[in-house]
């Protein structure tokens, strides 16, 4: 073999492994954002963004500069292999905090993720191809690890349509099965809450009919159809079906299979602004929602939501305004003096239940929805004390190592939900407990990311002693408002620990903390967020 050609080999075969290990860390970022195109390389932007990481920026560059320098004239063949071989080992090491196994989530290796990882081997190889045939197979072998997500996007596009076809059998059989069956359906949707809201409803009417929830966060075609061909049978009167989006057009597709009853929204915020761009988007993303339903519950302590109930009113809908501050709406929860949230139906008492951490909006939205398909209100009362949150959601105190109560929140923070979460810490530190929060932060809230998360830091300042600030996606935002906070004249903040991980936070809580302390986790980003 003529020592052209081992150099060739020898790069090919180095910059193939680069390729592969940098394939399985976007690979995992992918899943994680649902395959959903052009986020592979949003995320590989915030990865080598210089505001992130500048570690992983100055790599980025540098791999750049070594691509740069072997695809000059004058560097021979086993040069430029040695230069592959210095990108292959930046690609192997960068960018930092982004692992292959992953700590949070691994690579999945599901049927559809094995189709995508055939679909980029292709693409991969159709690219070293052509490198060959146009005379650059050194630069395509520099660059190709460094450019996966690219690779990954278009691997993504090109599966897109077997993907659909695929997903569109287990579509239609959940179709012919709600039409035999023909169960009741409350479809609930929000910004956030509607995990909640869909377990509230399912409790309330659970005594008098049988009751088919989505399980977890079942919320999307898939997770549906699924739910659908699993567990619906005969004997299931209501469906309670949770219907997330990403995009315009998605609740619209999924109302016209699953169209419901009684709709739900209940609640409106900046969640996943990133995505739609402002809350007007959200709002019109989630009303699709309405359309296919005679009824429709509304909470109107948001303004907006309060605005579109007035326009759905004119349009014939049946509209249930819910409020938790406004005793007028057609249900509304309040707190009363001896800890309890009390039901109201048209300004009349209907029932209570211990207030604990329960969220009254959403409590406020599942009686609506439970009246509105026949439950009565005798059987509804009796089951508001069955309910609880569920896991994950500010739904439960435990006692961790050393008698240390936590107050786990870390689902899917959301301004209104920090806010609730703060008010539940708050309560434990008046009975003379120390306030702790642990949290990275809130994201996916776009132009209003950095503000939002300044202003949380600023309210833990005025309820907590220490925070615990955890890795870098916020961390700017939330050293600056809990130092703004803390100055104020009624801060209680004391200390801010920063740390990499969830798990060294954790370390940090169970070394430093007793069971005088009281811990707030609010939210828990996965490891594919920088």
């Amino acid at each position: 073999m003529s020592t052209d050609m081992a150099a060739l080999v020898a790069a090919g075969a180095v910059g193939t492994i680069a390729s592969l290990f940098s394939a399985i860390k976007w690979l995992r970022v992918a899943q994680r954002e649902h395959y959903i195109l052009s986020y592979t390389t949003r995320f590989a932007l915030r990865w080598w963004s210089y505001r992130t990481a500048r570690i992983n920026a100055i790599a980025f560059v540098f791999a750049y500069l070594l691509a740069a320098i072997q695809a000059r004239d004058g560097v021979s063949p086993v040069g430029r292999a040695v230069l592959v071989g210095a990108v292959a080992v930046l690609m192997l090491v960068f960018p930092l905090g982004l692992s292959v196994r992953g700590r949070t989530s691994k690579l999945a290796l599901t049927s559809r993720m094995k189709r995508l990882m055939l679909t980029v081997l292709v693409v991969y190889a159709a690219g070293f191809a052509i490198s060959l045939a146009l005379s650059f197979p050194y630069l395509y072998l520099s660059l190709a690890a460094l450019m996966m997500p690219i690779i990954i996007e278009a691997s993504l596009w090109l599966t897109r349509p077997i993907e659909s076809r695929g997903l569109s059998k287990f579509v239609f059989q959940a179709e012919a099965k709600l039409k035999r069956n023909r169960p009741k359906v409350i479809a609930i949707t929000g910004s956030f809450g509607k995990t909640t809201t869909k377990n509230y409803i399912a409790t309330l009417a659970r005594n008098s009919m049988a009751v088919l929830a989505s399980p977890a966060s079942f919320n999307n075609r898939a997770g549906l159809a699924r739910t659908i061909n699993e567990h619906l049978d005969d004997s299931i009167e209501l469906l309670v079906a949770e219907m997330g989006t990403f995009g315009h057009g998605e609740i619209a597709s999924l109302c016209s299979w699953i169209p419901p009853d009684v709709s739900v929204i209940c609640a409106l915020g900046p969640v996943h602004l990133e995505r739609f761009g402002s809350e007007d988007q959200i709002l019109k993303a989630k009303s699709e929602i309405t359309v296919p339903a005679k009824t429709v519950v509304i909470n109107v302590d948001y303004p907006k939501l309060a605005l579109a109930a007035n326009s759905l009113e004119l349009e014939g809908k049946k509209v249930l305004r819910v409020s938790e501050k406004d005793f007028s709406a057609y249900v509304s929860v309040k707190s009363n003096d001896e800890g309890q949230l009390v039901v109201y139906v048209e300004q009349r008492r209907i029932g209570a239940v211990d207030e604990g951490d329960i969220s009254a909006g959403n409590l406020a939205c599942a009686v609506a929805a439970a009246l509105a398909i026949g439950v009565d209100e005798s059987s509804l009362s009796e089951s508001l004390s069955d309910i609880k949150a569920p896991p994950n959601r500010l739904n439960a105190v435990v006692a961790g190592d050393g008698g240390i109560e936590i107050l786990d929140d870390t689902y899917n923070s959301n301004p209104a939900g920090s806010r609730r979460a703060l008010t539940a810490l708050q309560r434990r530190v008046d009975v003379g407990k120390r306030g702790v929060v642990v949290t990275p932060g809130m994201v996916e809230l776009g132009h209003k990311q950095f503000i939002e998360n300044l202003k949380f830091a600023r309210a833990i300042a005025e309820v907590a002693s220490i925070l615990i600030i955890v890795g870098r996606t916020n961390r700017e935002a939330l050293r600056k408002g809990a130092k703004e906070g803390a100055a104020g004249s009624g801060a209680t903040l004391k200390q801010i620990v920063e740390v990499r991980t969830r798990d060294a936070a954790v370390a940090w809580v169970r070394e430093n903390l007793s069971d005088r302390d009281v811990v707030l986790y609010e939210n828990d980003l996965p490891d594919h967020f920088p």
